[in-house]
């Protein structure tokens, strides 16, 4: 059976921490339990990096899109709030709200790279009980009326 080199390292770290670390890279992530579970709260929660994954997977598909589209992307951001549920404790709903400028992009073609968006590996792992919230807020970019 052949044996697949790890692409991350973790380590844990009393109290509740964790360092991870990307093998190709060397780019290191640190995570923290949340106050709300006994942590510190002092960085992400893996269920913080759960969300923000979301997200960035969201923004990169977009990004592929638009290249594709033949636009280049000027601007954009995405706030990310989760909510926890009890019981088994999980995350619950992943709201995800995103400013956009792509300059020239007409209605239609927001339609098409908002649809890519659900092409999402991230949104496709996550269990069906995960509630995905995900707003397009294209209010930053000049658009036409015509196709």
């Amino acid at each position: 059976m052949d044996h697949t080199p790890p692409h991350y390292k973790l380590t844990y770290h009393e109290p509740l921490r964790t360092t991870m670390t990307h093998m190709a890279s060397g780019q290191d992530v640190i995570t923290d339990a949340p106050i709300d579970n006994n942590g510190l709260g002092q960085a992400f929660s893996p269920t913080d990096l759960v969300s923000a994954a979301l997200a960035s997977c969201i923004m990169t598909i977009m990004g592929i899109k638009a290249k594709d589209m033949g636009y280049t992307i000027e601007h954009m951001t995405a706030s990310v709030s989760k909510t926890m549920a009890s019981n088994p404790r999980r995350i619950d709903c992943i709201d995800i709200k995103l400013e956009i400028r792509i300059p020239g992009v007409t209605e239609k073609q927001q339609e098409i790279l908002e649809r890519a968006t659900r092409a999402c590996p991230v949104a496709r792992s996550l269990h069906g009980d995960v509630t995905k919230n995900v707003s397009f807020d294209w209010s930053y970019s000049q658009t036409s009326t015509s196709e």
